[in-house]
């Protein structure tokens, strides 16, 4: 049986709940990534120009602090979930992806979004863990069950 990790990043609560049906689904543990700085509603409004998520986006070098890192050393498989900004990963799960080992790890995104598909973000993360062996992964939207969650988790990582 594989030890498995369901980290993820929330802005608005929805990536939150899909991570926790899939922790449940998965029998996984839970992490979530919490920047240091929260993020507040006029950082996260995506038509203004100079909000800080926006600003984020705009530099692919960006890294906004963590709250804390999670110890992944005890775990087969890390579900990384997130909302699709700008059609690819936000950039604090990029500060994740650095700032943790996932040597001999398989990594799985996964994102919440009404429409927007995962884009190039399993690449960009196989990039930032070269370590790890980083699946497609899926979109997943708000509505979606713990038995379909399941199910995923059984054909993609189980």
């Amino acid at each position: 049986m594989k030890k498995i990790l369901v980290a993820y990043f929330s802005a608005s609560g929805v990536t939150r709940r899909v991570a926790e049906k899939m922790a449940q689904a998965a029998g996984a543990d839970l992490f979530e990534i919490a920047p240091e700085q929260p993020y507040t509603r006029a950082d996260l409004n995506w038509m203004n120009k100079n909000s800080r998520s926006t600003l984020e986006m705009q530099d692919r070098d960006c890294r906004p602090a963590m709250a804390a890192a999670p110890d992944v050393a005890g775990y087969d498989v890390v579900l990384v979930g997130f909302p699709v900004w700008w059609y690819r990963e936000p950039s604090i799960i990029d500060t994740f992806m650095e700032s943790t080992d996932f040597t001999g790890k398989t990594v799985v995104p996964f994102c919440t979004s009404g429409g927007s598909e995962l884009g190039d973000s399993a690449q960009n993360l196989q990039k930032l863990a070269p370590g790890a062996r980083v699946l497609d992964g899926r979109r997943f939207r708000s509505s979606v069950t713990a038995e379909e969650l399941k199910h995923w988790a059984e054909a993609s990582v189980l």
